[in-house]
């Protein structure tokens, strides 16, 4: 791990002005680590950034940022915190091949997971239908009970559905999540999932590249995206429109080599839309996790405990309400209220009381617009 007044220098070289990822690769490459940088001439540092650069570089920080330096060697040195560095062994491989990798990374939790041997980023719409939702947290407790590490984007809808689901897993092999932030790691974001950050924290990892106190900004999002296909062997779209940064994960994902996933959907679903350009591009069709996990050769491990079922009575009336007429009528589509009573022939009152009785069973969910949706059952 980088020493204090190593990662002091680091720190410094990362909030000097006009010095980006790239720019301090290229400092580091040519003049060796951050302290030598600081004791390297003007004209040879001109030479590789320029003259504007090079003063700034050289320039002491301004108390400001000597007051960040010291907060976040403060707070690296609490446990579970780490600042990880280029030159640390414990920073990520997958993403040193990377055009730009993070010179910097802050973490909070177990930093072993960016070393795990299976990682599979999923991401999808913050806006998910049910199912979508659904179907996210069921994808990522298979993978994380194979043993896979699920890597997402800690925004609303999918990205939090598949942190949950990877945490809900409890087999003696399961794996984890990494939650990549688009803030800086003492800032939650969004403030709902102050929860859930205290649970990725304790049982996986939170990761950033943005310093403390980054608040959320509309182009750190779309960066933050390049790190999540980065640590991941591929990535899986569950929901997603056709314009949508999933898709940016995705494609970047292909630039980097890794392979791309996609859960199709109903053609009147607008969220499926993203997933079916994906698969129409070549993207894989999957329909079950196990899909994913022979692809990599990822083989899960037999239970050693049957799974629990509820009693028979309780079976038959599931079952019963999974065939009910409702049920029917809604296919697997999106369908309103007006098209469902000419489907089924009920009545207004009768046919509301039932959709509500399904909709607490668990087997259709309400979507804006008086529309309705049928929840398949894991």
């Amino acid at each position: 791990m980088t020493l204090p007044d190593d990662l002091a220098a680091w720190l410094r070289l990362m909030q000097t002005p006009g010095v980006g990822a790239l720019t301090a690769r290229q400092l580091l490459s040519t003049f060796g680590p951050p302290q030598q940088i600081f004791q390297t001439s003007p004209s040879a540092l001109a030479r590789v950034v320029g003259n504007a650069v090079a003063t700034a570089v050289l320039t002491e920080p301004d108390d400001a940022t000597q007051e960040l330096i010291a907060r976040t060697l403060d707070w690296a040195g609490q446990p579970g915190h780490a600042c990880l560095t280029l030159a640390d062994a414990a920073y990520p491989q997958s993403l040193l091949d990377l055009a730009d990798p993070p010179p910097l990374l802050y973490a909070v939790g177990n930093t072993a997971l960016l070393q795990a041997p299976r990682r599979l980023a999923m991401v999808g719409a913050r806006t998910p239908t049910a199912q979508g939702e659904r179907d996210a947290h069921a994808f990522a407790q298979a993978f994380s009970a194979a043993g896979v590490t699920i890597v997402s984007g800690f925004a609303l809808g999918i990205d939090a559905a598949a942190h949950r689901g990877a945490l809900a897993a409890s087999t003696a092999h399961a794996g984890s999540t990494i939650a990549v932030l688009g803030t800086g790691c003492d800032r939650v974001y969004p403030p709902r999932h102050r929860d859930l950050a205290h649970t990725v924290a304790e049982r996986g990892l939170l990761l950033s590249e943005f310093a403390l106190g980054t608040g959320p900004s509309k182009g750190n999002f779309p960066r933050r995206n390049r790190l999540i296909s980065g640590l991941a062997r591929g990535v899986l779209v569950v929901e997603a429109a056709t314009h949508s940064g999933s898709l940016i994960t995705a494609r970047l994902a292909g630039e980097q080599g890794r392979d791309v996933f996609a859960i199709p959907g109903s053609i009147h679903n607008p969220l499926a839309h993203g997933c079916h350009r994906l698969i129409r591009d070549g993207a894989k069709l999957v329909e079950t996790a196990q899909d994913v996990l022979e692809e990599f050769g990822w083989d899960a491990p037999t239970a050693t405990t049957p799974p629990p079922h509820a009693p028979e009575a309780a079976a038959d009336a599931t079952e019963a309400a999974a065939e009910c007429d409702i049920l029917r009528a809604l296919g697997f589509d999106i369908r309103s209220f007006d098209e469902l009573a000419a489907r089924t022939g009920w009545p207004a009152d009768r046919l509301g009381a039932r959709l509500l009785e399904l909709e607490l069973q668990g087997h259709v969910a309400r979507l804006p617009g008086g529309r309705f949706q049928r929840i398949a059952r894991a």
